[in-house]
C-alpha cells in the first residue's frame, strides 16, 4: 500500500492506495502517530484507492480516534469503495467515524 500526503495550512489529507491489511497498517500507525498530526484541525482520509481494509487496519483508526478527540482534530473519511464502507458499517464504525461520499463535503466539515 502508498500512503500520499497533501497538507494545506489546518488539512493534512492521506490518500491510501492499496490494501491496508496488518502489514500495511504499520506503515499507517507511523504517520498517524506523528506528533505534528496534532497541528491540524482536519485529517482526511481519501479512500478512493483503498481496496481492502482488514481487522489490523480498521485497529489503527480505531487505536487514535480518542487521541484526535483530545487534540480536537476531526478525523475525516471519503470516497469510500462501497466494499469498504460496508466493513465500516458491519461493525458499527460509521456511527463512530466521520464517512462523507466526497472531497468537498470532507473539506466543508
Amino acid at each position: 500500500m502508498k500512503i500520499n500526503q497533501q497538507t494545506t495550512e489546518n488539512t493534512l489529507t492521506l490518500s491510501l492506495d492499496g490494501e491496508l491489511d496488518a502489514s500495511s497498517s504499520v506503515l499507517l500507525d507511523t504517520e498517524l502517530t506523528k506528533p505534528e498530526v496534532l497541528d491540524y484541525k482536519k485529517v482526511l482520509i481519501d479512500c478512493q484507492r483503498l481496496n481492502y481494509i482488514s481487522s489490523a487496519g480498521l485497529g489503527v483508526f480505531i487505536s487514535h480516534l480518542q487521541r484526535f478527540q483530545d487534540a480536537n482534530v476531526k478525523l475525516v473519511f471519503f470516497n469510500m469503495q462501497e466494499k469498504v464502507h460496508n466493513v465500516f458499517e458491519i461493525l458499527g464504525l460509521d456511527a463512530l467515524m466521520t464517512i462523507v461520499p466526497s472531497e468537498a463535503e470532507a473539506t466543508a466539515i
